[in-house]
């Protein structure tokens, strides 16, 4: 078992030993309403996603992430939202946010090392303590607006 706190110190030091970090969120969808997720080791409600491994495509990376985090499989190809630079933590890392709009929930996402809690949400009532970057996010795709530059 990787405690939070050797795990926050490896993904700082990943991410600082790198000049460019690539991560993967993904909007799922039911009508108005965005599955989010609330981790253990950061604060705030967030799309559902992480960072994209070695050897492995942004798409395999969203497919990994939406099982661990919400036990999602995407029943259709995900359409690609944007790409966004979001320095506010980690110089250099971008993030490719897809929507979700087809999909099957194969197992409940119970409390983990890793989520405290997940669930779908009016989009025009997020919870509190949701990020301001993943609001920007939402609003984007349920409301058709052009995506930012930053996340």
């Amino acid at each position: 078992m990787v405690r939070p706190l050797t795990r926050r110190l490896a993904q700082t030091y990943w991410r600082w030993s790198r000049g460019l970090t690539m991560g993967v969120r993904v909007a799922v969808l039911d009508g108005r309403y965005v599955f989010l997720v609330r981790h253990t080791y950061t604060s705030g409600w967030h799309l559902p996603g992480g960072g994209i491994e070695r050897g492995e495509t942004a798409r395999q990376a969203l497919e990994r992430e939406l099982m661990e985090e919400a036990g999602i499989r995407l029943d259709e190809e995900p359409r690609l939202h944007g790409v966004f630079l979001n320095e506010a933590t980690f110089p250099g890392d971008h993030v490719l946010t897809f929507v979700g709009e087809a999909w099957t929930q194969v197992e409940v996402p119970y409390p983990s090392k890793e989520i405290a809690e997940a669930g779908f949400f009016p989009a025009d009532g997020l919870p509190a303590g949701t990020t301001p970057g993943t609001r920007r996010r939402i609003m984007e795709i349920v409301d058709a607006a052009p995506p930012a530059a930053h996340w």
